[in-house]
């Protein structure tokens, strides 16, 4: 599973048979890939208009919306995202390409600024070729979230998707060349984590983009700031959500909680990870949590009415039920799941631990699978000391009726994203990264569209007088 020596090969976690596989490139066709992407940049795709740049990532929406199943499915075969996801992610991938193509020249305005010189001004123009290195578990969204917005500011991409994921990352550079994108300005890359260095240090890549792990991050990011490239760096979380006891509609907010923590099968870094409940309304809410998760369907991700699918790989399902063995060894307690699944296909039980303390191991490790923790908190000061209390710092939530103190938290909870009575999610028009261990940079907005841009300043004499 995964990549061999030679080739990368992906498993359906759900019937563990072989779905797709394709040959790795070798150093030299590495670096051909690499030259083929520069030169596609410096012979035109740098020089195109806006519009032209617009028209055609709005061509590749509408090849994508106009055939969600075709490029959905993989998703749903590679990696078992449940069928009514996978469309989802499909058709929001789509929608990147769509915002970007509105916005991103406005976005990329340039900036008059006031100074001695008769006329200064900041202006955005593009690096030349990047490189993003992508994971498996959202193989169309977070592809896109860094295509769009490098596309749309001039530069041109070449895609390492994970090895788990052949089918999905042939699928996407399918949508592009389908619509008459130029030659080389999108491409795939199919090499292991040794000859990705290599693509790194190439002279003609101006910069990466990483989504992944922390331990992956760390060490792009090192091999990037060795050759100083801008790097923009999206890694793991462990999500609070915190729940005061004055949030007035408790049902809603389980809701919520409910659903980002299961969507994906847990296998989210902005899932809710750890769930963070004042002491007066723990068992209230507990409750609420274990009638909603027991209600989920497991099963076939084809199958139209199944909730969660397979985990994408077995060895995932180990790490998982070796987390959750670990803490109940440290005192949590089960209150829904926790159990070997004897059934076809790579299975997690929807768990619930309660009685979770700060330093069990699903309270200071990343979750990534439909496990909740239940942590109780004497107030809210405590609850932002275990929110903050962990390495990761990428999103988290509150839940509470009074707004305007919510507002105050937030500020005091480190992480690059803060929901107030609502999901954390990623979206096209604001800004998503994290901070601590979760990551460097940001990515969407009209923020995430400067990350790979050369932001100069001109000065235009004489001095004023």
């Amino acid at each position: 599973m995964g990549y061999s020596k030679t080739h990368y090969k992906s498993i359906n976690p759900y019937t563990e048979e072989v779905v797709h596989e394709v040959k790795m490139h070798t150093d030299e066709e590495a670096r051909i890939i690499v030259e083929k992407s520069h030169e596609a940049y410096i012979s035109g795709w740098r020089d195109t208009s806006y519009g032209e740049r617009a028209r055609l990532l709005n061509a590749v929406a509408k090849e994508m919306k106009d055939n969600l199943d075709y490029y959905g499915l993989p998703m749903t075969q590679e990696m078992g995202k449940p069928i009514k996801e996978s469309r989802g992610e499909a058709t929001k991938a789509a929608w990147a390409c769509e915002h970007y193509a509105e916005f991103g020249e406005k976005y990329l305005a340039t900036e008059y600024l006031d100074s001695d010189a008769s006329e200064s001004y900041v202006q955005y123009s593009p690096l030349g070729a990047t490189v993003g290195i992508l994971p498996w578990n959202a193989p169309y969204w977070l592809a896109f979230r860094y295509l769009a917005p490098a596309l749309m500011s001039g530069n041109t991409c070449v895609m390492k998707h994970d090895s788990h994921t052949p089918l999905c990352a042939i699928r996407i550079v399918e949508a592009f060349t389908k619509v008459g994108f130029p030659k080389d300005v999108v491409q795939n890359i199919f090499v292991n984590r040794t000859q990705i260095e290599a693509v790194i240090r190439h002279p003609y890549i101006t910069g990466v983009s990483l989504t992944g792990s922390s331990k992956a991050g760390a060490a792009v990011g090192a091999i990037a700031g060795g050759e100083i490239k801008p790097v923009v760096l999206e890694l793991g979380g462990s999500d609070a959500a915190i729940i005061l006891a004055d949030t007035s509609d408790l049902e809603h907010a389980a809701d919520v909680i409910v659903l980002s923590r299961y969507i994906n099968a847990g296998q989210s870094c902005i899932a809710a990870k750890r769930i963070i409940i004042e002491e007066s309304i723990y068992d209230k809410f507990a409750q609420l949590l274990v009638e909603r998760f027991s209600k989920l369907k497991l099963g076939d991700p084809k199958d139209e009415t199944v909730n969660i699918g397979p985990i994408a790989r077995a060895d995932l399902v180990d790490e998982m039920h070796s987390q959750v063995d670990k803490s109940v060894a440290a005192g949590a307690k089960i209150l829904l799941g926790g159990d070997r699944q004897e059934q076809q296909g790579f299975f997690f039980p929807v768990t619930v631990l309660a009685d979770v303390k700060p330093g069990m191991v699903v309270s200071c490790q990343e979750t990534f699978g439909p496990i909740a923790a239940l942590i109780k908190a004497k107030d809210s000061n405590h609850a932002i000391e275990i929110a903050n209390d962990t390495e990761f710092g990428l999103g988290g939530s509150i839940w509470t009726a009074n707004v305007e103190y919510a507002k105050k938290v937030a500020s005091k909870i480190v992480t690059g994203q803060v929901s107030i009575n609502g999901i954390v999610k990623s979206d096209p028009r604001l800004p998503s990264g994290g901070v601590k261990k979760s990551g460097l940079g940001k990515e969407l907005g009209p923020q995430g569209i400067k990350m790979f841009t050369n932001t100069q300043q001109v000065w235009v004499g004489p001095v004023k007088s």
